[in-house]
């Protein structure tokens, strides 16, 4: 391992000025989820120039691209492609000036404010030191360049246009994600389940409108609503186990009136719901239906209207690939720069993989300096959150972790047969 990491310490700091200019280069032309056209163009052109084999246009702009060598396992590594409306304010010499029409018809500023520049950049420097070390791997390198990871649409279509029947079903997949908190050395990890099932529930509550002085002469949906938020945070505190992730939390309340003297017929609700395990996800959804049928039929209402849209699952980190992994990571940074995570609600669409067979592990990539990191603690402030318009990563040092972290595990499971 002493070796490796000089080997591979020396190949980053040749290239590392080139794969910045790659950064630099994704960072100041993002391009909204399945908008990215000229982002996958750039991913293909770089991986076609290290021998592998590329195939564009695989759930929407989609990139797969094998490298082959000889006869092993399967290993996919994947990067998201996509960027967010955001405006930039960065103060960065190259930050974006990408502007774009929204779906209500505003202009807005374009920003990889999520850090897949990072991700990309990343792996493209994975696959070049790869590509010009194969005397050390065997089998094939699977490289994923993936759409509308924002929209957690990406992976699902990529899937349903035939990735792991078109191509190699993959033995591992390895993913990373930039991470705000972490200073630009470190890297953290979870075993098992590391982000949520994400779905959202649409609920129209009928009511019968009339006039406000005459509440007995009507059906008030808001106070069937009023009721139902109140009932839906008895589901997680009285009926999940105390041990069992899950939220449920009403972000909107809408279209329930239309003045102070007005009894309305309808009032519409809108729910984000998480949870970790398919049982638990289930239990939720079914309750929430309960809740919302009870409370219509208490206050002599019809029934209500009731959209469930199932979102993207758990991300699960594979217990073996996790052992396998993260004492490669150890031995390379030192085990005080491999931190334990925690786990959390958000989500990502990575699981899908998982969820189509196939052994994931998905780390987290500090990117911050550790004196900025230092200075954000003594200004008793937190370091610009992911999303932000003042987000960017210490892109050389960020790299270099990146880069021997991935390529180490890649080291490890495309290892030769002794």
């Amino acid at each position: 391992m002493c070796r490796f990491l000089l080997l591979t310490q020396a190949w980053i700091e040749q290239n590392l000025d080139d794969l910045v200019e790659i950064y630099q280069h994704f960072h100041a032309n993002p391009e909204l989820s399945f908008q990215e056209e000229k982002t996958a163009a750039q991913l293909s052109k770089k991986w076609k120039a290290i021998g592998a084999e590329v195939t564009t246009g695989i759930g929407g702009y989609g990139v797969v691209a094998l490298l082959r060598n000889g006869d092993g396992p399967v290993l996919m590594l994947r990067t998201d492609m996509d960027a967010l409306p955001v405006t930039e304010k960065t103060g960065l010499k190259f930050a974006s000036k990408v502007k774009t029409t929204s779906a209500s018809g505003d202009q807005v500023g374009v920003m990889h404010a999520c850090g897949h520049d990072v991700h990309m950049t990343n792996l493209v420097g994975v696959a070049r030191y790869l590509a010009v070390n194969k005397d050390r791997w065997r089998g094939t390198l699977m490289m994923v360049g993936q759409p509308a990871e924002e929209h957690l649409a990406g992976a699902q279509a990529m899937l349903e246009e035939g990735l792991f029947k078109r191509f190699p079903k993959p033995d591992f997949a390895i993913a990373l994600h930039v991470a705000p908190e972490l200073a630009d050395d470190q890297v953290s990890y979870r075993t098992g389940y590391v982000l949520a099932n994400i779905d959202s529930v649409d609920i129209k509550i009928h009511g019968k409108g009339g006039h406000g002085a005459y509440p007995h002469t009507t059906i008030d949906p808001i106070m069937q609503a009023a009721q139902l938020i109140l009932a839906l945070q008895t589901i997680v505190s009285r009926e999940v186990k105390p041990i069992e992730p899950a939220v449920i939390t009403v972000g909107s309340i809408h279209h329930c009136g239309t003045m102070h003297n007005v009894i309305g017929n309808e009032c519409n609700l809108q729910i984000t719901v998480r949870s970790y395990s398919d049982n638990v996800r289930q239990q939720l959804l079914d309750a929430i239906k309960q809740k919302t049928n009870a409370v219509a039929f208490g206050a002599g209402a019809s029934e209500p209207t009731i959209k469930i849209s199932k979102g993207t699952p758990s991300l699960y980190n594979n217990e073996d690939l996790v052992a396998r992994v993260i004492p490669v990571f150890e031995r390379l940074l030192g085990k005080e720069k491999v931190i334990v995570s925690e786990p959390e609600m958000g989500g990502e669409d990575f699981s899908y993989y998982g969820k189509a067979g196939v052994p994931i592990l998905m780390y987290r990539l500090g990117v911050v300096d550790k004196k900025r990191l230092e200075h954000y603690r003594q200004l008793n402030q937190m370091p610009p959150s992911l999303h932000s318009s003042t987000f960017y990563p210490d892109i050389k040092e960020t790299l270099r972790t990146g880069v021997s972290t991935m390529a180490g595990a890649a080291l490890e499971l495309l290892k030769p047969e002794i």
